[in-house]
């Protein structure tokens, strides 16, 4: 059975979703952050990197939230999840969640997790002030440009939808008034109304 390594608050909600939504049979397992148990020895050994997501496979882990969406996709493909047909919108799929995987979600953590870059205090103070700035620019670009109807491909549901709702909802945590954009705050909206995703947190409020 496939195991999905995870924390709440984590870009791993959207992989977590994606399985639901795919119906796979599946094992969540909690990594607590709050106990550094990222940096333990035993979850090092699964994913040298100490983070969430992981997703142990009877073929190995694999790594990184754009990968692990596309695994499910591929994996369980009578799900519709992903153009898988079309080279063309697949690779538009893999644009929109590489863009949330490089940009948005790098410009969210600078404000939680300046010492990544910086040892200087100032400096990690300068991040906390200036990501949520950056971050709202990179879902400006989404607001503008990237939804294409009710979901984000349109009208199909995909993988990206998932982790748009998963980065959206960071978004008041980092003191950003989702009604800023209207489109992705409908989207949110849409993504709380599907069993699939209602499940999941469930599962995760318990």
């Amino acid at each position: 059975m496939i195991k999905l390594y995870s924390f709440p608050g984590t870009v791993s909600l959207a992989v977590h979703i994606a399985l639901e939504e795919a119906g796979a049979a599946y094992e969540l397992v909690k990594v607590d952050f709050m106990t550094n148990a990222q940096r333990s020895p035993e979850f090092l050994a699964i994913n040298p990197k100490s983070r969430v997501p992981a997703l142990a496979t009877e073929r190995g882990v694999l790594t990184e939230a754009p990968a692990l969406l596309t695994y499910v996709a591929q994996t369980f493909p009578e799900a519709n999840l992903a153009p898988l047909d079309d080279p063309f919108a697949m690779a538009q799929v893999q644009a929109f969640n590489t863009y949330l995987c490089s940009w948005v979600h790098p410009a969210a953590a600078h404000r939680h997790r300046g010492y990544r870059w910086a040892d200087d205090p100032a400096a990690i103070a300068d991040m906390r002030r200036k990501a949520p700035e950056v971050f709202a620019d990179g879902m400006a670009v989404i607001e503008a440009e990237y939804l294409r109807g009710p979901w984000v491909m349109g009208e199909a549901y995909s993988i990206c939808d998932p982790y748009l709702f998963t980065v959206a909802g960071w978004l008041p945590r980092d003191g950003i008034d989702m009604a800023r954009f209207p489109r992705i705050a409908e989207h949110f909206a849409r993504m709380g109304e599907r069993p699939a995703v209602r499940k999941v947190l469930a599962q995760l409020a318990v």
